[in-house]
């Protein structure tokens, strides 16, 4: 295993990534009540619940990007997904919180 499973991504490298034709698959691991308040467009809910769904449907060489509220346990759940075989894992530096700070017409209701 390398040192680091996943890597970091900053806010102004996701807004490129959703405004441009990068395929990438968007998690928030965020309580549901938080994800259905506000998300950033085209993410998905993870929670235990969802996570086979996310096996079944996700591309595991398509990139992964964890978000959660700061940046902080995105990291540990996208170490995870790394070692169950995603081949390129992202968590979301800033998290949902920094995102719609910086994108406030950006966020899915």
């Amino acid at each position: 295993m390398s040192e680091s499973a996943f890597r970091h991504l900053d806010i102004p490298t996701l807004g490129e990534w959703l405004a441009g034709d990068t395929a990438f698959t968007l998690v928030d691991i965020r309580d549901p009540v938080s994800f259905a308040q506000g998300r950033i467009p085209g993410s998905r809910h993870l929670d235990n619940g969802s996570i086979p769904a996310l096996f079944a449907e996700a591309s595991r060489d398509r990139p992964l990007v964890v978000v959660c509220y700061h940046g902080h346990s995105s990291q540990q759940a996208a170490a995870w997904l790394a070692g169950q075989g995603f081949s390129e894992v992202y968590s979301l530096d800033g998290g949902f919180t920094d995102w719609q700070l910086r994108h406030p017409e950006r966020v899915e209701r």
